[in-house]
């Protein structure tokens, strides 16, 4: 699964209150328009961008679920990647879709 959150952001998405992530990948593991599972739903992508580190400020770690950049940065980062992407969403409840699923990006 290309995007998978942390339970304590979880709730946040449902609510609306987390409406991006960010992503240290060597390539876009997600698309646009892909519909990806979390929990009883999904979330769809809506944009998927690059950024440079500096552009990870704190704010973008608070309104992404998190305390600090620190905290964001341990998350985000894991693996090999070193290009860093910021990726848009909204989530779908479950039964607010009317197609399958295309998150095999």
């Amino acid at each position: 699964m290309p995007v998978v959150f942390t339970k304590h952001l979880r709730e946040g998405i449902k609510r609306g209150r987390i409406t991006y992530t960010i992503r240290f990948w060597q390539s876009a593991r997600v698309k646009v328009g892909g519909r990806y599972p979390m929990d009883d739903g999904h979330v769809l992508v809506d944009s998927v961008d690059t950024l440079r580190r500096r552009e990870i400020t704190q704010k973008l770690a608070r309104e992404s679920g998190f305390d600090t950049v620190d905290h964001l940065m341990q998350y985000a980062k894991h693996g090999k990647g070193d290009k860093i992407f910021l990726i848009r969403f909204h989530y779908l409840r479950p039964g607010a879709w009317d197609s399958p699923a295309n998150g095999d990006a």
